[in-house]
């Protein structure tokens, strides 16, 4: 049995790229919602019937966990999915906590950035409440990057004076972590890296969330043991372009993550 991996697009490859690095013995299914492309600025009712019916498809692929590879999808709809489905379904957190642990020592604050709509979302206040009692969080919307990210154009000009635009009333000098909080930003960590003061760190939720896909696959004995990475893609539109972008953007970021 394969590990299904969801998202709107192809922001959850990131996440597909951590798990098949810690987990080379699986084969997976990587899902995108292409019909309704991007969630962060569309109206919770709508991503929460999006997000059923992507799953009911997804299922029907027997698959023995699903991976909720958004942010958005996760704080909107993990509670109805784990409702209704009896199998292992792990979603995806903005890595808040271990940002502030690492900047503790340092009085540094933590940056979020984030979806216009996983920011409204009561799940992320309530994940900020709980973790930041020294008050050391900032978020800001980037209503504008996934698109970028679904175009595949993770560097040039454009993508530079987008991020210069979000940035230039930014005092980056009190941050010591930026927080990617949708899978689509990791795609833009190498670019960050040289645009952020060195002395910024870069995180994301991906490896808590694969951790959490590992633990509950040991819990049951389900981890793979004939398995080689191989992934089946699918998307909501069945259109033959993404599909093939799927991959190509995989590639892309392993080169990016090899040139780190």
């Amino acid at each position: 049995m394969k590990i299904g991996v969801f998202d709107s697009g192809i922001g959850g490859i990131t996440v597909l790229h951590e798990a098949m690095r810690r987990l080379p013995r699986e084969d997976f299914i990587y899902f995108a919602d292409t019909l309704h492309v991007p969630y962060g600025t569309k109206p919770k009712e709508d991503v929460l019937q999006f997000v059923k019916a992507s799953a009911e498809t997804i299922v029907q692929h027997d698959v023995k966990a699903l991976v909720i590879a958004c942010n958005t999808a996760t704080s909107i709809a993990i509670n109805a999915l784990r409702q209704h489905y009896a199998l292992p379904i792990v979603g995806m957190e903005p890595a808040v906590k271990p940002a502030i642990e690492m900047n503790r020592a340092s009085g540094k604050r933590v940056l979020v950035f984030a979806t216009p709509l996983t920011l409204k979302e009561s799940k992320y206040k309530a994940l900020v409440s709980r973790v930041d009692d020294a008050g050391m969080v900032d978020s800001i919307p980037l209503p504008d990057l996934v698109r970028y990210c679904e175009s595949l154009v993770f560097e040039g000009p454009a993508i530079r004076d987008y991020f210069a635009g979000i940035l230039q009333d930014v005092d980056l000098s009190v941050y010591g972590t930026v927080v990617l909080g949708c899978t689509h930003y990791p795609f833009y960590r190498k670019l960050l890296s040289e645009l952020l003061p060195g002395h910024i760190q870069i995180v994301d939720g991906s490896k808590g969330t694969v951790n959490r896909l590992i633990q509950l696959l040991q819990e049951r004995g389900a981890l793979g043991q004939g398995g080689s990475t191989d992934v089946t893609w699918l998307c909501s539109d069945n259109s033959p372009a993404y599909l093939r972008k799927m991959p190509e953007a995989l590639a892309m970021l392993q080169r990016m993550e090899a040139q780190r």
